[in-house]
């Protein structure tokens, strides 16, 4: 029985989830003067990860049961926001920085996790030689 590494797979559903985040987040700030605009965020990544079948504990293609690469997107509730702007849209832009941080930092930390698996992955390949 062959199993396989889903490592790659895992990072790259986290990178489109990431990208997704971040485009909210522009959307979120590019509209900060609108009224009546509400933020948005998606929902976190645990619960992507729970719809598309794609975790850890897979051992076969046959266990993945993908429905569909669309990340949801919500609107933040009111308990979620902070301090928002004068124009009555519902934007912080503290709040909205704050979680760019947080997808910065989860990219930068994927991608130090996928290089060190790429290495671990080519040393393992040139020592069987």
């Amino acid at each position: 029985m062959t199993t396989g590494v889903y490592l790659f797979d895992l990072a790259s559903q986290h990178a489109r989830y990431l990208a997704t985040r971040q485009a909210t987040i522009a959307g979120n700030v590019a509209n900060a003067n609108t009224p009546g605009y509400k933020a948005r965020d998606v929902v976190p990544f645990a619960q992507v990860l729970a719809r598309t079948g794609l975790d850890m504990s897979s051992t076969a293609n046959t266990h993945l049961a993908t429905e569909g690469n669309r990340i949801p997107v919500r609107e933040t509730k009111a308990a979620e926001t902070w301090e928002v702007l004068q124009s009555s849209s519902a934007v912080s832009l503290e709040q909205e920085m704050l979680k760019a941080g947080d997808v910065s930092r989860q990219h930068n930390l994927d991608t130090a996790v996928v290089k060190s698996f790429h290495r671990m992955l080519m040393a393992a390949v040139k020592s069987g030689s």
